[in-house]
């Protein structure tokens, strides 16, 4: 199996991208309005801070993935577009102006995340629960959920999100297990699993994603749909990885749609109630339909 390289200047970079990644974008007037509001509320979203290709689509339907405490991350994952350094202090405004620009423009859905804050004492959970309070307050029309960091494994962090009663409870796993060292050098797989286990305990809708095209096997993705589904995942979404820029990590293969099909019955074969797998996935894509299918009972186990 083909390991990561490191890229340098003079390395080529990804192979030829395939026509199925292709997409036409068209911009809405919903569109214009939720971005008019978020620049408005000088609020980050991950749809443009990771160039997300469905940001159009997502946005025009009324839903967008804000990203809170700030936009400098302390850790430094070789995947990921935001920029690694030291946080500035947290903004204790930020929830109420979250909150107040739901409110503002009707949201339906809205996914919260944020950067990880492993300098603070609890991570960041603290101020993550009062926007979801603070927004279910200000915005009790707006479903929500949160993609949250590990916070380094600590329980009561996770209670405490958990107990702020987001409708859905997420946390990426990113890559299979072989692949976790490179991919996200200051996680661990074992850790992101038991954060997932924690908020299941916590009576929570729990869900995760993961990225191919990194040198993964599909044994290899097979094994973390099924240690998902034994940590109680119910919602997975699985996506094409792609190359932010020279510096991060290269695409080793671009996994042809039949696969993604592929995957999606066998994590559901496996217990997950439902896989969201495509090309263009990502964490958030159709994360309204898919808690409301869990809400309406729509989802069965398998």
């Amino acid at each position: 199996m083909q390991a990561l390289p490191i890229l340098t200047d003079t390395e080529p970079s990804s192979p030829r991208k395939p026509d199925w990644l292709k997409i036409r974008i068209g911009h809405t007037k919903k569109f214009h309005g939720v971005r008019e509001l978020i620049h408005g509320s000088k609020l980050f979203t991950v749809c443009e801070e990771a160039a997300c290709p469905n940001m159009a689509e997502c946005w025009s339907r009324g839903t967008a993935t804000i990203m809170i405490m700030g936009d400098i991350c302390t850790r430094s994952c070789g995947f990921c577009n935001v920029k690694t350094g030291k946080p500035l202090p947290l903004d204790k405004e930020e929830p109420r102006r979250v909150a107040e620009a739901l409110r503002e423009f009707s949201l339906k859905y809205i996914v919260i995340t944020s950067v990880d804050r492993d300098e603070l004492e609890d991570c960041g959970a603290g101020h993550i629960a009062e926007t979801i309070r603070l927004c279910k307050e200000i915005s009790p029309g707006t479903r929500l959920e949160v993609l949250v960091p590990d916070f380094k494994g600590k329980a009561e962090c996770v209670k405490t999100v958990c107990e702020a009663g987001p409708a859905v409870y997420a946390h990426n796993m990113e890559t299979v297990a072989r692949l976790h060292l490179q991919v996200r050098p200051q996680a661990k797989y074992w850790r992101s699993l038991d954060t997932l286990a924690q908020a299941k305990r916590n009576s929570m809708v729990v869900k995760s994603g993961i990225m191919v095209g990194l040198g993964e096997t599909p044994q290899e993705v097979k094994e973390v749909m099924r240690d998902l589904a034994d940590a109680g995942c119910d919602l997975l979404t699985i996506g094409q990885y792609m190359q932010p820029s020279r510096r991060h990590l290269p695409v080793i293969e671009y996994i042809h749609p039949d696969q993604f099909r592929a995957y999606k019955e066998l994590g559901q074969s496996l217990g997950l109630k439902h896989v969201e797998s495509g090309p263009l996935v990502r964490s958030s894509y159709k994360a309204e339909t898919q808690e409301e299918l869990m809400r309406n009972g729509a989802l069965a186990s398998a």
